[in-house]
């Protein structure tokens, strides 16, 4: 139950206060190897059931969290053309037929 417990991630305290426990410390004394080791044996199951469901082909998620983390696989951001810039635009406006002639002469 220790061993379990510690290797869901529940506190000492908690732990020991299941048990009837009065402090951390006596179930440290008592279950040293249990809880030292929980964790880790936890992570290796969950390690091994990830790397089953990556190598098998049929869960692409388990896949590309595989690359990911373990690869050190990226995405990489779309490469973005560069921004063309446009020329100023002018408009030019007459009040009469006599000034457009005078330009544009």
């Amino acid at each position: 139950m220790v061993r379990s417990m510690a290797a869901y991630g529940i506190r000492q305290e908690e732990i020991a206060r299941c048990l009837g426990l009065r402090s951390p410390k006596t179930l440290r004394r008592h279950f040293r190897e249990e809880l030292d080791r929980a964790a880790t044996e936890a992570n290796a199951q969950v390690a091994q059931s990830l790397y089953r469901q990556a190598t098998s082909g049929k869960k692409t998620a388990a896949t590309i969290f595989w690359l990911k983390t373990r690869a050190l696989w990226r995405e990489s951001p779309a490469i973005e053309p560069p921004p063309v810039e446009i020329p100023p635009f002018v408009v030019m406006t007459y009040a009469d037929e006599d000034q457009k002639d005078d330009e544009a002469a």
